[in-house]
């Protein structure tokens, strides 16, 4: 099989480019892995997030704030194609805190990040300030941040209804594809791992963690590594939560989703008694009236970082015609993943976007 391009990676980051590039009129195929892969797609957190991003790299803020306006139209034309509700709310997102030391350092980060953004809607609230936002938040949190860019949505719908609409599109979704060769020559082949083989004109590398092994066979340095998050849900509830934040959500079937956890451990995504352990008691300290909510699920799952925690976009210095796109963030990029980027892509400038670039590692290629 032929096709004009070939995208590795069938997770949010993967599809989202092939929507994209699909409403230009371009073919694309894209190969997914196994069930057995290390998906962060089917194991995050759901937030599409803006505080937090680029407190060093302006441009990232930017980006991300970007995607985040962008995420509206982009889940209501989803959404009326596939009959999808993505339950995309936008309605703001906190950061909690437990002290008042922690609050204002985070606070004064923010506001020196303010001069360098067009805007970045923030306000700082007391406990009294967030009690009357939310009722059920514990007496232990001494405030919050809540910015007003921020929002959630059910990513594993979002995934669904890329899916979808990728092949109502006129693209090719194979799954239990694990591409294990890519070699360039007159145009890309792709070879994988049950032999079978295709051929593309252009290449884009959205595996993840598998870019690892792929991206030097194409010319990049690829310096991804894994973070294990672990996460709880609880049975459904009634309304404890207005709003999200980065540790505790509720999602839109009514459960409480929790989680944050960071731990450096490899490629193990197992569950451990001591993570959900840590980030259930954390939870509880916010929401008291989870201590008596009962759990019924856990999993945990691998980010995608790099070293300064930014996307990588990056087309290959040696193999005309290959790049590599990943980032920790594939659900608040998503929008602009699929609206934005398929232009740099089809070979558009986008203003910053070599910010993103491997040249900022100081790594050699020898």
């Amino acid at each position: 099989m032929s096709t004009e391009y070939a995208i590795v990676g069938g997770g949010v980051v993967g599809l989202s480019l092939a929507w994209g590039l699909l409403k230009r009129g371009c073919r694309v195929l894209v190969l997914d892995g196994g069930d057995g892969g290390l998906r962060a797609s089917r194991g995050n957190f759901g937030l599409v997030w803006v505080q937090g991003k680029g407190l060093d790299q302006p441009a990232y803020a930017r980006w991300s704030q970007r995607s985040a306006k962008a995420w509206g139209d982009f889940a209501a034309e989803l959404g009326e194609a596939t009959g999808t509700d993505l339950c995309l709310h936008q309605q703001g997102g906190y950061d909690f805190h437990f002290s008042e030391e922690t609050l204002e350092a985070r606070v004064a980060q923010y506001r020196a990040l303010r001069p360098h953004l067009a805007q970045y809607p923030f306000e700082v609230l007391g406990p009294n300030a967030l009690k009357a936002e939310e009722p059920h938040i514990g007496p232990g949190v001494a405030g919050a941040i809540l910015h007003h860019q921020d929002g959630h949505v059910n990513p594993l719908r979002l995934l669904q209804a890329l899916a979808a609409d990728v092949r109502r599109l006129g693209g090719k979704v194979l799954t239990g594809k694990h591409v294990s060769d890519i070699a360039p020559g007159d145009g890309f082949t792709l070879t994988c791992a049950d032999g079978t083989v295709f051929r593309a004109a252009k290449v884009v590398l959205a595996a993840g963690l598998g870019a690892r092994d792929l991206g030097p066979k194409l010319g990049f340095v690829a310096p991804v590594r894994p973070q294990r998050g672990q996460v709880l849900v609880t049975e459904k509830l009634p309304r404890l939560l207005n709003r999200p934040s980065g540790i505790i959500r509720q999602v839109n079937e009514g459960g409480i989703q929790i989680g944050d956890s960071k731990e450096e451990v490899g490629l193990d995504d197992s569950v451990t008694l001591k993570g959900i352990a840590a980030i259930a008691v954390r939870a509880v300290r916010v929401c008291p009236a989870l201590a008596r909510a009962q759990i019924v699920r856990s999993w945990g799952a691998l980010r995608i970082l790099t070293p300064d925690g930014l996307p990588i976009y990056q087309q290959s210095p040696q193999a005309h015609g290959a790049f590599l796109v990943t980032c920790h963030s594939g659900i608040t990029l998503a929008a602009a993943h699929a609206r934005f980027l398929p232009d740099w892509l089809e070979g558009a400038d986008i203003p910053n976007l070599e910010t993103f670039s491997e040249k900022r590692f100081s790594i050699s290629r020898d």
